[in-house]
């Protein structure tokens, strides 16, 4: 009977692990869910039709802590003009601080507020509000605010990431396997929560579920105006509170390109169990115009990148601020453009501070050193000098003779962001290099690169370097396997 037994255990052990094998390849490479994987083509646009927008914290020459902030105010501007539909999707709705002991704006109050108020000023305007499960920590602890919204008559859309793919195949297989069946419930709350401090607490079902590291990372508005026209904004700003001081950018449009973002938004929604009806606008013709832009999702927005760096040539510019850039694929971009001669600037968050916890530089930190030194230091890097708020700014600004090309929005330069495991949304626009717009953008980089006016913006390149290749392996390590929050 013993050999029996061990055969057996071993050909249980053996279907199982063919069962994970094949869940995770499955997982990795399924058809991508509807409203993913976007790409509008490039749509002109009218001048004036564009606008660029920035959040940034810095200390002044006089030692003075300064914060500007202009999106979400453009944000409550699309809200109080919305007359028939508003479709907002933010990953970070919450006022949840972690263990970052400062003030804060209260962004999330201030955004909740508006839209209710809205809403029962207009009764016949439908608000649709997506957002990451997050903000219930995966329903071990139901937002208050989420509530508030739907009592007053907004719909709220908690996304579903069952149907997106998995970054994290070898957990999310196993997730998949035996967890993702359990239900959740406040009840069974005992483990800290860490997105909170005091005494609230967390089941293990949703501290299982945030190892998944997968995510709505999408961060926009769009909506209509008493006029029929409409207007959108898409931002790497979250309304949520311990994000207030950020460093973040945004641009606003009007036009044609509205029509896409919804249309995309409304397929997350659909999926994610949302069976209302929204009347969609239609794709208005757009006149001959010298700019273009594009709504972007997921991997489309790679693909558009590395075909505007790959498109450069010595004498042109790569100008790149970011939070966080790991992806392979852009790094050999980056490095192949600095081989012909294209300057390549890089200004990245030094990855030190997250609402309070202390990091340890990965992957900016490694992956800086790698580009400086493979380069042979012609890649420049320059550090933002945080103080406890991050750099949070996803920009690319490719400049080429007569053209500037700029991706901006969600998504950070990773694997889980760009390889259509998150959801993110971009927009990418041409513009001529004499555009009011292109100068605005290259004179925002020069600003923080040069720490014009005596500011202090960033900081040298050996402020931060790291020569750990313990880190160095780490970074790869995780950036292959998905097992990391980058």
């Amino acid at each position: 009977m013993k050999p029996r037994s061990s055969s057996l255990r071993r050909n249980l052990l053996a279907g199982v692990a063919v069962l994970w094998l094949a869940t995770g390849l499955w997982q990795v490479s399924k058809p991508l869910a509807p409203g993913t994987f976007t790409d509008s083509g490039d749509l002109p646009a009218a001048a004036g039709s564009i606008g660029f927008l920035h959040d940034l914290t810095y200390q002044t020459a006089a030692g003075e802590r300064v914060r500007e902030q202009e999106i979400f105010d453009a944000v409550f501007a699309i809200v109080d003009a919305a007359e028939t539909l508003a479709v907002l999707d933010f990953f970070l709705f919450n006022d949840q601080a972690g263990n970052a002991g400062a003030s804060f704006r209260p962004l999330s109050r201030e955004l909740a507020t508006r839209l209710v108020a809205v809403k029962r000023l207009r009764p016949g305007l439908k608000i649709i509000v997506i957002t990451d499960p997050i903000n219930d920590v995966y329903g071990g602890a139901p937002s208050p605010l989420l509530q508030e919204l739907i009592a007053g008559g907004i719909t709220v859309v908690r996304t579903d990431l069952v149907p997106l793919r998995d970054s994290n195949p070898g957990y999310s297989a196993f997730w998949r396997m035996f967890i993702q069946w359990w239900g959740n419930s406040p009840a069974l709350s005992w483990l800290p929560n860490p997105f909170a401090e005091g005494p609230a607490k967390i089941s293990l079902r949703s501290w299982l579920a945030l190892l998944n590291f997968k995510a709505n990372h999408r961060k926009l508005i769009v909506a209509d105006r008493a006029d029929g026209t409409w207007t959108g904004l898409v931002t790497s700003a979250n309304p949520h509170d311990a994000s207030s001081s950020h460093g973040n950018v945004g641009l606003r449009f009007s036009g044609p390109l509205a029509a896409h973002v919804v249309r995309s938004e409304l397929d997350v929604a659909r999926f994610s169990g949302w069976e209302g009806v929204a009347t969609v606008p239609a794709i208005p013709e757009a006149g001959e115009h010298d700019s273009r832009v594009a709504f972007l999702t997921e991997e489309a927005i790679r693909i558009r990148l590395l075909n505007a760096i790959d498109a450069t040539r010595a004498g042109d510019a790569i100008d790149l601020a970011m939070f966080y850039l790991s992806d392979r694929k852009i790094i050999g971009a980056l490095l192949a453009a600095a081989e012909r001669d294209v300057r390549v600037r890089l200004i990245l968050d030094p990855n030190k501070d997250a609402f309070g916890i202390r990091k340890d530089g990965v992957p900016n930190r490694p992956v800086a050193r790698e580009l400086v030194a493979a380069s042979d230091g012609r890649i420049a890097v320059r550090w933002y000098q945080t103080q406890g708020e991050q750099f949070h700014t996803k920009l690319v600004i490719v400049a080429r003779a007569g053209r500037v090309v700029a991706s901006l929005g969600s998504a950070n330069l990773t694997r889980r962001n760009l390889g259509n495991y998150n959801l993110e949304a971009n927009v990418q626009l041409d513009v001529a290099r004499t555009a009011p717009l292109a100068a605005e953008l290259l004179a925002y980089f020069e600003r923080l690169w040069g720490n014009e006016g005596g500011n202090l913006h960033t900081v040298d390149f050996d402020a931060y370097r790291d020569d750990s290749r313990v880190r160095y392996w780490r970074y790869r390590l995780m950036e292959a396997t998905g097992l990391s929050t980058f």
